[in-house]
């Protein structure tokens, strides 16, 4: 069986390769963190500058929702440091972050899949209920 030649991708999407000496290379790629509010990924250090900004558009978009769709402001998971050095464990800080980006999603009362509030109100224009065959 002839051995494979091209990159693939490890844990985290980091690609996996042969090096000059036809062993395995690993190309890491920088940790990210889950927004609790909207689930995108983003590198350590912007996150913090995200966050607020995130916040802030979340804020001015759920007051214009209707009053029926209005969810309360979502609230950052707590997650407890895990080592001496005050690190945290990036796993479950991004298993936490979006569990809390999921629970905003609300179901559409047609067919129950689920969307942020502003995307339902445009999903219901066009959601029509199942016709029983």
């Amino acid at each position: 069986m002839p051995e494979y030649q091209g990159n693939i991708l490890g844990s985290h999407g980091s690609q996996v390769g042969r090096g000059h000496n036809n062993k395995p290379t690993m190309i890491r790629h920088p940790p990210t963190v889950v927004c609790y509010i909207c689930g995108r990924e983003y590198g350590t250090k912007s996150i913090f500058i995200h966050e607020p900004q995130c916040l802030k558009k979340w804020h001015n978009e759920n007051n214009l929702l209707p009053k029926e769709l209005r969810r309360p402001e979502p609230k950052k998971p707590e997650v407890r440091t895990i080592t001496a050095k005050g690190f945290y464990d990036l796993d479950a800080l991004n298993e936490a972050a979006w569990t809390s980006a999921q629970s905003l999603l609300v179901p559409c009362n047609i067919c129950g899949r689920t969307f942020l509030p502003d995307r339902l109100i445009v999903h219901q224009r066009s959601c029509k209920p199942k016709v029983a065959k």
